[in-house]
């Protein structure tokens, strides 16, 4: 069996984080595991309260998962300090790990800050280097580049300035660009721009489709696929999952993680 390993924090209303990240590997067959990096309540409304985890903790996990299970793909989430990305860069570097996916998470869809000023500089000095493909969102992208992001061209731009930190593919999302008509992705890897356009759905129910859009890449490269078809795979799970989301929460509701997957016993 394909296994994977989310780094990530947790997210204790199953939309976001591990849990999504779990849920995701387990809809595509995947074994997943998990090292937790915060525990955090919140819920479709906000986040209530974060607690970090030591940095020992952290880097133990991933060391009992790696040398016991084993692992063919990593996601990594929310990370929240410089500390924790140094450490989870060390834990992973090398080739110590392989198929490395990073979700810069930044924010919290409430608007919540979910990682410091100095880990950002160290995400995108020590992490990105280090990842085979990056996802960010508009937002995490301009704040990892300094550059504002409002049309496609500017998208492309972006996408090859956070590919000179070292990654493989750069994945920049445009979901939260609804004057492209459309969710349209740029998926970019040094040579080629590669458009991903799905229906923009006009719905609130978008908890953790970060998370879950970058663990469902890392468990396609987990089962083998080359990038450019798990981001596409991955892409067609997020929409679906979106499309048939169950409508929980009075606030920004989870996805479908169950999205192709039949439920019948």
């Amino acid at each position: 069996m394909h296994r994977a390993l989310a780094i990530a924090g947790s997210d204790c209303s199953g939309g976001a984080g591990i849990q999504a990240d779990l849920k995701t590997f387990m809809a595509y067959g995947v074994y997943g595991m998990s090292a937790v990096t915060a525990v955090v309540a919140e819920n479709t409304v906000g986040v209530q309260a974060i607690h970090e985890l030591p940095v020992p903790l952290i880097v133990q996990q991933i060391r009992s998962c790696a040398d016991d299970i084993g692992v063919d793909a990593v996601k990594i989430g929310m990370l929240s300090t410089a500390a924790t990305v140094a450490a989870v860069a060390e834990a992973i570097g090398g080739g110590a790990l392989p198929n490395v996916v990073v979700d810069p998470v930044m924010v919290a869809k409430s608007g919540d800050s979910l990682l410091s000023e100095a880990a950002r500089r160290s995400l995108l000095e020590i992490l990105l280097p280090l990842a085979r493909i990056v996802t960010p969102n508009r937002f995490e992208a301009e704040a990892l580049t300094g550059q504002r992001i409002s049309t496609l061209a500017q998208m492309r731009e972006s996408a090859a300035r956070l590919r000179e930190a070292g990654c493989e593919w750069v994945v920049l999302k445009g979901g939260h660009m609804p004057a492209l008509g459309a969710a349209v992705d740029i998926a970019f890897d040094g040579q080629e721009y590669h458009e991903l356009r799905a229906p923009l759905f006009d719905t609130r129910h978008t908890h953790g489709t970060g998370c879950t859009f970058s663990s469902a890449i890392a468990a396609g490269l987990a089962k083998g696929l080359p990038p450019l078809a798990a981001i596409q795979r991955a892409k067609q799970f997020i929409t679906e999952a979106i499309r048939s989301a169950p409508g929980l929460g009075h606030g920004h509701g989870p996805t479908n993680h169950l999205a192709g997957v039949s439920t019948r016993w």
